[in-house]
């Protein structure tokens, strides 16, 4: 009986600890920022050259 009143509080314990969120903040400015640098290192962009628009008569074309 003490077994099962340990391995109740054992799981009882670790249910409670999964319970657990840790919320951290990220400034709206500096995430940009970084998602910024991020996409200009994928994609292999120099700082001055902007990515091609896409031509009005392809928007919603699906190809």
């Amino acid at each position: 009986m003490q077994k099962r009143i340990i391995g109740s509080l054992v799981a009882t314990s670790l249910i409670m600890a999964g319970c657990v969120t840790i919320n951290i903040y990220f400034p709206a400015a500096a995430a940009e920022k970084v998602a910024d640098k991020i996409i200009d290192e994928v994609w292999q962009l120099k700082p001055d050259t902007k990515p091609a628009k896409p031509s009005p008569e392809n928007k919603g074309e699906v190809k």
